[in-house]
C-alpha cells in the first residue's frame, strides 16, 4: 500500500471493499468508495445502496462468523465497519487474527463507545477535560449522585442504545425520571449502570479523526442536530440533521482539540498498550470561553455527520483506510472541497420512541437528478415494487453549495419533492444561532 501512495494524497488501485451495515452513514461510506472507484460489497446493505454497489440482505451486522467467512472466502482486500455494536463484540479482533485488513478497533479500543463508565474513567485517565461524572448502580446511588451535581444534570445509559440513552435534564425530578426509566429497562442491559454526569453548556461540535494507532487525521468538522425539534426542543435523538463544515469552529479551536483531546487519547490508549486503527469520533463541548470539553467517544463514523462531510471529501476514501488498517498513515494528508454540505434527516412519525414503519417513499427518482444532491438511505426497505420506511431515521438528504444557506435551500427543496405519510423533519438544520 505505502508504494502506491504519490505526494502525501491517495493512489491506491482499486480494491475490493467490505462494508458492513445498512444505515445512512454505511450509504455514505459505499457512495463514496464507488465514486472513488473500488468495487464495493455491503452486509447487509439497503435499496439505496444496491443501485451502487453489492448487497448481501440476508447477512446480520450480529453474525461475525459469517462476516469472517464471506471476507476469507471473497478475498477482500478492506472491510469497514459502519456500526458499533460488532466492534463492541470484536468482530475487527476476528478479522485480524485471518489477516485481514479492516478498518475498525478492537474489542479494548471500542470499549471508549461500549461503555461511557469506562470513557469517563479513560478522560479522567488521560487528563482531558470533561465533566464531573458519578457512575451509578442503584437508584440510592443516583440520588446521591442527582443532589451533588445539581438538577441541571445529563442522564446516561453506560451501555449501547443506539444513540438514544442520554437525556439532558434541567430538574432534579426530571433527571431521577430519566434513572428510573433506564434502570426499568428502557434501553434493555445498557440501562443497568447508569453515568450521571454535570450538565455542560455551551456548543457542540462533532469532531472525527481517522488513526493508525499513533497518527491521526481530522477530518473536516460537523455540527450535529439532536434534538427532535427546531430550535432544540423535543426528545433527543440520533441525530436530525448536520452541517459541515460549523462557520463559528475556528482553526485555534481545532487545534486544541487536536492537542488537547485527540493526542492525548491517543497517548492514553499506546499507554494501556491499545493499538486503536479506525475511527475517532469526539463529541465536543466548547464552552463560553472557547474551551473544548469532551462529551463522548464514538468508535465509529457518526451518522448524520459522515454524509455530509464525506460528501466534501475530494481524496480516495479507499487509500485513506486501508492506510490506517495497515497502521500506517505515513506522511498522508486529504483534500476538502470548499463547498458547505447540509444533510437534513426524514424521520417516520413517532420517532424516537415508537416510529412507524411500512409507508410508502415518494419522489426519490425525481431528487435523484437534482445535481449536488445526494439522498442516503438510514431506515428504508424494498416491499414489492416500492420502497418503504423501516427505521425511525428512513433518509438522510444530503446537498452541497457555494455556502451555508445555499446548500440548505437546495436541501429542503429536495426534502419537500420526497413524502412519505407522517413525515417529520426539522427546518433549522445549518441555521442554529443565526449562523449561516
Amino acid at each position: 500500500l505505502c508504494s502506491l501512495r504519490e505526494c502525501g494524497t491517495f493512489a491506491t488501485s482499486q480494491m475490493d471493499v467490505l462494508v458492513i451495515g445498512s444505515g445512512g452513514r454505511e450509504h455514505a461510506i459505499c457512495w463514496k468508495l464507488v465514486s472513488d472507484g473500488h468495487r464495493v460489497n455491503a452486509w447487509p446493505g439497503n435499496p439505496g445502496i444496491s443501485k451502487i454497489a453489492k448487497c448481501h440482505t440476508s447477512g446480520s451486522v450480529s453474525d461475525l462468523d459469517g462476516i469472517v467467512a464471506f471476507a476469507e472466502e471473497s478475498k477482500t482486500d478492506l472491510v469497514v465497519v459502519g456500526p458499533e455494536a460488532p466492534l463492541v463484540d470484536g468482530l475487527a479482533d476476528r478479522l485480524r487474527e485471518k489477516s485481514i485488513a479492516v478498518f475498525g478497533p478492537g474489542a479494548d479500543g471500542a470499549e471508549l463507545e461500549g461503555s461511557k463508565g469506562f470513557s469517563k474513567r479513560f478522560f479522567r485517565d488521560a487528563r482531558i477535560k470533561t465533566a464531573d461524572f458519578e457512575i451509578c448502580e442503584n437508584l440510592e446511588s443516583v440520588r446521591a449522585a442527582i443532589e451533588r451535581l445539581g438538577g441541571r444534570v445529563v442522564v446516561k445509559a453506560d451501555g449501547l442504545a443506539a444513540g438514544k440513552g442520554v437525556v439532558v435534564c434541567s430538574k432534579k425530578e426530571e433527571a431521577l425520571a430519566a434513572a428510573e426509566a433506564m434502570m426499568r429497562g428502557r434501553f434493555g442491559d445498557a440501562g443497568k449502570r447508569l453515568v450521571i454526569e454535570e450538565r455542560l453548556e455551551g456548543q457542540e461540535l462533532s469532531v472525527m479523526a481517522v488513526t493508525d494507532g499513533k497518527k491521526f487525521i481530522v477530518l473536516a468538522q460537523a455540527e450535529d442536530h439532536k434534538a427532535l425539534l427546531d430550535g432544540d426542543f423535543g426528545p433527543n435523538t440520533g441525530g436530525m440533521g448536520t452541517v459541515s463544515p460549523p462557520t463559528w469552529a475556528s482553526t485555534a479551536l481545532l487545534s486544541q482539540i487536536e492537542t488537547d483531546i485527540f493526542q492525548k487519547t491517543l497517548d492514553e490508549l499506546d499507554r494501556r498498550g491499545v493499538s486503536y486503527r479506525g475511527v475517532l469520533y469526539a463529541g465536543v463541548m466548547v464552552d463560553s470561553d472557547g474551551v473544548p470539553w469532551l462529551l463522548e467517544y464514538n468508535c465509529r463514523f457518526g451518522d448524520p455527520e459522515t454524509q455530509p462531510v464525506l460528501s466534501r471529501l475530494n481524496s480516495d476514501l479507499g487509500g485513506l483506510l486501508a492506510a490506517a488498517a495497515a497502521g500506517d498513515l505515513g506522511t498522508t494528508t486529504v483534500e476538502w472541497s470548499e463547498m458547505p454540505s447540509v444533510c437534513v434527516v426524514m424521520a417516520s412519525v413517532g420517532y424516537p420512541e415508537k416510529p412507524e414503519v411500512g409507508k410508502e417513499i415518494g419522489g426519490l427518482d425525481e431528487v435523484a437528478e437534482i445535481p449536488f444532491v445526494q439522498v442516503f438511505h438510514a431506515g428504508t426497505r424494498i416491499d414489492g415494487d416500492k420502497v418503504v420506511t423501516s427505521g425511525g431515521r428512513v433518509l438522510g438528504v444530503t446537498a452541497s453549495g457555494k455556502t451555508v444557506e445555499e446548500a440548505r435551500r437546495l436541501a429542503y427543496d429536495s426534502v419537500r419533492r420526497i413524502s412519505f405519510e407522517g413525515v417529520q423533519f426539522r427546518g433549522d438544520i445549518g441555521a442554529r444561532g443565526g449562523r449561516q
